[in-house]
This record gives structure tokens, sequence and C-alpha cells, in this order.
């Protein structure tokens, strides 16, 4: 029988589903999200695997870090695996997860059995201008007047800023978006641009030897799409382009975005 409950590994939140006897699929949010940005297709994983979530620091209900270097969160996430007694393990990571996810394999890959990105942009030169209210949000001089007042319905028209198809944002990740920091955001946006810098995700995932699925919104307003490409040169790594859905196939396009997720798991194993 399915389980769902939620504790603290290593000062992160970790959020269960699914049977603990099952293979184990981590997820992975992007900034400024959390865990429960993976809401609608959880259940659908949930079905085969035991599906682990993790709040990042500072987002959802872990606390904030004094690093939010990638390297650094991603040695915080194999010690949570560790802590749970988890490996070889698919890990999937939404945007910036994807980096944390590629990170966890680079300095793990005795904890990394196989890794998905979706929606994570392979370089800073492929980003896109980015919408009104998302610039608005994080840039001076506004930012941090409106970061103290953001409302429900701000919060939702953020997460749809950045979608290309009509979604139900749920109110569980509404409520922890509210409470990330303006600082911790910003801080996170600037280290993740960072760590892409420096080697761009494919040539570092040609470095591994490890089975890779990239998935990538056709319609992404947060990144070129056509970017996707460069990943194509990766080995063992098989690129998926879903039509008309913007940087959020897990709440755009969920029962196409679990599927591919299964059947990449089911493979890769």
């Amino acid at each position: 029988m399915g389980i769902h409950d939620g504790k603290y590994v290593h000062g992160m939140h970790v959020v269960h589903d699914g049977p603990r006897e099952a293979p184990p699929l981590v997820l992975i949010h992007g900034s400024g999200a959390s865990g429960s940005s993976w809401g609608p297709v959880v259940p659908a994983l949930a079905g085969r695997y035991h599906v682990i979530r993790i709040d990042l620091p500072g987002h959802g209900q872990s606390p904030p870090a004094t690093s939010y270097d990638v390297p650094e969160q991603a040695a915080g996430l194999a010690a949570v695996l560790d802590g749970l007694g988890l490996r070889p393990v698919t890990v999937a990571g939404h945007s910036s997860g994807g980096y944390l996810a590629t990170a966890l394999a680079e300095q793990r890959p005795d904890l990394v059995g196989s890794l998905a990105l979706i929606s994570s942009g392979p370089s800073p030169d492929a980003l896109l201008p980015q919408p009104a209210l998302l610039r608005a949000l994080i840039g001076p001089p506004l930012g941090p007047l409106l970061w103290r007042v953001r409302s429900d319905a701000m919060l939702r028209r953020g997460v749809t800023a950045v979608c290309n198809r009509p979604v139900d944002v749920p109110d569980d990740l509404v409520a922890d978006v509210r409470d990330i920091g303006y600082r911790t955001f910003r801080t996170v946006l600037r280290r993740n641009t960072a760590y892409i810098a420096e080697r761009s995700v494919p040539a570092r995932l040609a470095a591994l030897d490890v089975p890779a699925l990239v998935i990538f919104g056709a319609a992404d307003p947060r990144w070129d799409p056509s970017s996707a490409h460069h990943y194509d040169t990766v080995p063992n790594a098989r690129v998926e382009r879903l039509p008309d859905v913007g940087h959020f196939p897990m709440l755009e396009a969920p029962e196409a975005t679990a599927e591919l997720l299964l059947r990449f798991a089911a493979t890769a194993r």
C-alpha cells in the first residue's frame, strides 16, 4: 500500500509517496518552487516507484542554508540519500533542479543510476528575456518591495507567466513559494548561473557515464526551446520535446511528462 509522510533528513524536508520497497525515484524542484511543484505527476509515478520529493534549502519547508553553491547543495542531497539508505536512484530535476541532479551525479556516481532533466537550460546564453512580472519581482528597484506585498494571485501569475498552457497552480505550491525569501531567491539564481557558466550542462553530462533523459517544452518562454538540440550530442541521452508546452511540463502536461519519466526509469534500470 502506498504511503505519504513528511519529515526532515539532514535538515531538508522530505516527502515520500508510493511503496518503500519500489525502486526509488527522486524529484528535485527548481528555483523559487518546492517539492509541491511535482504534485500533478506524483500519483502516476507513485504507482510504480518510491517517489522522494526534497525541498531544497530555503524553499518549501526546508530552512535556509549558509551556501547555495550548486556543488554544496548537491552534497546536501547526497547526505539525504545516504541518510535514507538509497542507491542507486533515478533523479529527475526540473529547471535548475536539473543542475543539482547533474552535480549530484558528478560528485556521487554511486548514488545516481540515471538522470532526467526537465526544462533545464544548457548554458546562460540560452536564457530568453524574462516575462515582465518576473523581471519586476526579481530585480531592483521594485523587487524587494513587490516581494513583501506579494498576493496569492501575484504568486500564481508568477508561475503561469512561464507556462504556455492554462494551468491550475497547486495551493500548496503557492504557500511554499510565499515562504521563499527575496535574498535567498536572488542568491540561488546567481549560483545556478555560475554553475552552468563554468561548464555547460551538456558538457557535464557528456563526461558522465549515466543514462539521461532531457525533456523540453517546445514553447518554453524562459529558455530558448531550440537550445535543447545542444543535448542531442550527449552520449546515452534522449531528448524529448513536448509541443505547445512551456517551462512547467509537470503542470502543463502532467500525463505526458509522467509517461516519459516512467518509460525512462523502467528502461534505465
